[in-house]
């Protein structure tokens, strides 16, 4: 993996140079651990004229949640208890004789910037924009495999949710199970807050999960995520609980399965963000379920649970192979419930078979 590292730190310091500043300065933990392997708290990554070093305030653990920093890449410690790593790698860069540091403009607090520059003066700061996120968005095999572990996990854990009995728990207690089943089976931890929605909660995005209790007849939707070795998926399913599913269940499961089936299709190298976004958004709009829909179909994931691309209307620029990315179209009626369906798939050219399938839990409308 060290190479693999030392590969991405070099396309960075091409961009960064290309930009005037030949030395750059990572903070955003995410971007830090893409390009050292770790990321422990308050570390940043300094790629200097002379030296690329991880600067903490105490050495890394190594484990595998944490992550294993490059063995090539020297780390150096603060040496000051509650100092900023940012402040002294804008000391060191000047100390390496840097004229100009590229830095991470969106992730920097006003506060934080005027101390980097207070710290060098001589330094003229640059913004460093998006670099690091756009190396991001296409994965290398190594960071498939960790999603595909991550689903397979994420799977595993919602299927025996399933097979427990679910009528009278609460929306609350379901949850904290799926993410206890979640380290059960290896994650490191959850990918984000899981969201367990039932009756008139069910199909609502981003649902906090309450002390409602599951009835006979409702739908439950269900959308959690596993972290593993920092990589992080995502799962969204649908269910009818205790009875066979009413006719107005089974029409709204078949238009959103419909959308999901639709945006699937879509990820196909070359086509465009929106396209995407447009193909499962149409059939929810032709139905009209226009109001209220989700403000885009789907992102990307990986060391973050929401990152570029962004499967939106506006969205800009087209998908490449080997990018991971969620489509999660979904329907809530006020009062009433609805059905979201998400899928973890990577974009793959047709003479490899087409999208790649992480999250393989049944998108049948099974009755529980």
């Amino acid at each position: 993996m060290s190479e693999v590292y030392a590969a991405r730190r070099e396309r960075l310091r091409e961009r960064s140079t290309a930009g005037g500043s030949p030395a750059a300065l990572v903070t955003r933990p995410a971007n830090v651990r893409y390009l050292a392997g770790t990321a422990p708290d308050g570390a940043v990554l300094l790629l200097g004229k002379s030296e690329d070093l991880l600067l903490c305030a105490s050495l890394p653990g190594g484990d595998a949640a944490e992550g294993r920093p490059d063995e090539a890449l020297r780390v150096r410690l603060t040496g000051v208890p509650g100092g900023d790593a940012a402040v002294a790698a804008a000391d060191l860069a000047a100390a390496q004789g840097a004229e100009s540091l590229a830095v991470e403009e969106h992730h920097l607090t006003v506060r934080r910037h005027r101390a980097i520059g207070s710290a060098a003066p001589r330094l003229r700061l640059a913004d460093l924009g998006g670099a690091v996120e756009q190396l991001r968005v296409v994965k290398d095999e190594e960071e498939i495999s960790c999603l595909r572990i991550a689903a397979e996990i994420a799977d595993q854990a919602l299927g025996e949710l399933l097979e427990s009995i679910l009528v009278g728990r609460t929306e609350r207690h379901l949850a904290l199970e799926l993410e206890r089943r979640l380290v059960d089976h290896g994650a490191d931890g959850r990918a984000f807050p899981t969201s367990v929605g039932t009756g008139p909660n069910s199909g609502r995005r981003g649902h906090r999960p309450t002390d409602r209790r599951v009835e006979e007849g409702d739908f439950l939707s269900v959308c959690l995520g596993a972290v593993y070795r920092g990589y992080r998926c995502e799962i969204g399913r649908t269910f009818v609980v205790g009875t066979s599913p009413a006719d107005w269940q089974i029409e709204l499961y078949d238009l959103v399965f419909a959308a999901q089936r639709a945006g699937r299709e879509a990820l196909v190298p070359g086509t465009a963000y929106r396209d995407v976004d447009r193909a499962a958004r149409q059939v929810l709009d032709s139905a009209g379920h226009a109001e209220g829909l989700p403000a885009l179909t789907g992102h990307g994931v990986g060391l973050e649970i929401d990152e570029d691309p962004q499967l939106a209307p506006a969205a800009m620029g087209k998908l490449d192979a080997c990018v991971p990315v969620t489509v999660e179209p979904g329907v809530h009626l006020p009062g009433r419930g609805g059905v979201r369906i998400d899928d973890t798939l990577v974009v793959r050219h047709e003479a490899d078979g087409g999208p790649e399938l992480l999250t393989i839990t049944t998108k049948e409308l099974l009755a529980l």
